[in-house]
């Protein structure tokens, strides 16, 4: 039988989220570097992503079904079933993210915003510093300086799982997750007519699009403390 029919599975949101993202995060690695000669580039990435976040946050209690946190954060029964399926070579096919694909969403929203807030609260000593660098106690600054510069290497472990799992599933399990992320839609049998959605909420997104940039814009611009330095 021929798979030709194709179902809507990720909206449109959620997919310009997910590679918004991943060109994010390469970009606030690139001009992490050269020596701060990118520094103010870094800071409006590092805010770019905090807006992605908090989009993304909103969007996992009001977006369409597969988006939903509800739908794909896995409870601890349906993890272990899912691994032992895993490991007995039944796992049935999931339609949106598979439990182990959700808790990798989990730990990257975690990971990325551990990176983003503590960014807000350094200074490189030279270039540049964030809009709340010196409101916090000397040991709490210095956590914060700690898990900015070392956070980022457990992103990039993440990062290269996620890609691990991709290539297992297109080698291996000859299916390609790569292609239903850029154009939404999934092939039966791996996905029935009621898992698709009717539509992306595009309406509903933009809305919460402006709500987190209109948060960040606060956060960091309009909420930002003045400092007053003395020389």
């Amino acid at each position: 039988m021929s798979q030709t029919n194709k179902h809507l599975i990720w909206d449109l949101p959620v997919r310009l989220f997910h590679w918004s993202f991943a060109l994010t995060m390469l970009g606030a690695w690139y001009t992490s570097g050269e020596e701060g000669a990118y520094i103010e580039y870094h800071m409006q990435l590092g805010y770019f992503a905090l807006g992605l976040l908090v989009f993304r946050i909103c969007w996992g209690f009001v977006g369409p079904k597969h988006a939903r946190f509800s739908q794909f954060v896995p409870s601890p029964a349906k993890l272990a079933n899912y691994l032992k399926s895993v490991k007995q070579g039944n796992a049935d096919p999931s339609p949106g993210h598979n439990p182990l694909g959700s808790l990798m969403v989990l730990a990257m929203i975690v990971l990325v915003s551990l990176q983003a807030i503590s960014g807000l609260f350094i200074s490189d000593d030279v270039f540049s510093s964030g809009p709340y660098y010196g409101t916090l106690d000397t040991e709490t600054e210095k956590l914060m300086n700690t898990l900015h510069h070392n956070v980022f290497n457990y992103i990039w472990l993440s990062i290269g799982l996620h890609i691990l799992a991709i290539g297992y599933y297109w080698r291996v399990k000859k299916q390609n997750l790569v292609v239903p992320m850029i154009t939404g839609k999934k092939s039966t049998p791996d996905v029935s007519p009621a898992d698709g959605i009717s539509s992306s909420r595009l309406l509903l997104a933009c809305v919460v699009v402006m709500a987190a940039a209109a948060f960040v814009y606060w956060l960091v611009v309009l909420n930002a403390p003045e400092l007053t330095e003395y020389y």
